[in-house]
């Protein structure tokens, strides 16, 4: 098993605001991918109707979460909740308590690893 620690978000796409998201989306997938090595995985994905996103985050270890949730909050938080709603996070691997702290006005769903590997 590794450090990594990753989840899923689901969310709803706000009415009307489907072109707004995607633009916001775009930014940030770049800001990450060029700002934080620790982004192991960063992929959105959208549903045919265009009404629910998925985003999957992995990132090396606790710290490297840290420093993206650092980013999203000081680059990202206000916009992104403009736009989306979010309706539940499950979150896995070997989190650290702050980490889970960080999430926790999310209520995620934590899942504990009991076998398995990552390469």
């Amino acid at each position: 098993m590794t450090g990594h620690v990753y989840w899923m978000f689901d969310l709803e796409i706000k009415d009307g605001e489907y072109e707004t998201f995607e633009a916001l989306m775009k930014e940030m997938v770049a800001a990450t991918e060029a700002n934080e090595p620790g982004a192991l995985d960063y992929e959105w994905s959208v549903s045919e109707d265009k009404k629910t996103c998925h985003i999957l985050e992995r990132y090396a270890d606790s710290a490297a979460t840290m420093v993206h949730m650092g980013n999203f909050g000081k680059n990202f938080g206000r916009r992104f909740m403009a736009v989306l709603k979010p309706r539940s996070v499950t979150l896995y691997g070997n989190p650290s308590e702050e980490v889970v702290k960080a999430l926790g006005a999310m209520s995620p769903v934590v899942m504990t690893p009991v076998g398995g590997f990552s390469r």
